[in-house]
């Protein structure tokens, strides 16, 4: 364990959950991203799709291809946001309700069974060092700090 990389194992564990949504999301026709995207849009209120890509933690031009699928399918459908004349909202439809409570479910099962297996300690340490390693990220700390600081821990 010790010769593995911290980006090894955040990124293999990514792969290894997200191949599990995939696979729990094709036996319904779906697909994680659609998933993901179906749980971020508001199933009474409807959601600006530029809301959707930032929940979602994508750019908004890789969830353009994503909101055509869903519309074809019949999950989504648009209406011009009266608040903004640019934008557009995004609503479910029933169906697309109901493949929400789907996704939701699927994803409560994974946390559920994560923390039948893991302490409530180990899982609140895990959140404290992802949120340290996303502010690390998102303030340009990684490879942009002057050398005098890259071996202090200041968290």
């Amino acid at each position: 364990m010790k010769d593995k990389t911290i980006d090894y194992v955040l990124r293999a564990t990514w792969q290894a959950v997200s191949r599990m949504y995939n696979e729990e999301a094709t036996k319904y026709g779906g697909s994680m991203a659609v998933g993901f995207a179906l749980l971020s849009i508001d199933k009474e209120e409807g959601t600006p799709s530029t809301n959707i890509s930032s929940r979602m933690g994508m750019e908004p031009t890789s969830l353009t291809r994503t909101l055509k699928s869903m519309e074809e399918k019949g999950l989504i459908y648009r209406k011009p946001n009266p608040a903004d004349g640019r934008g557009v909202l995004i609503y479910l439809t029933k169906e697309g309700k109901e493949k929400r409570e789907l996704s939701k479910q699927t994803v409560l099962k994974f946390n559920e069974t994560v923390r039948k297996h893991v302490s409530d300690e180990k899982i609140m340490h895990f959140m404290e060092v992802a949120e340290i390693i996303n502010e690390l990220i998102q303030d340009k700390n990684i490879f942009n700090q002057p050398e005098e600081l890259e071996n202090e821990k200041s968290y």
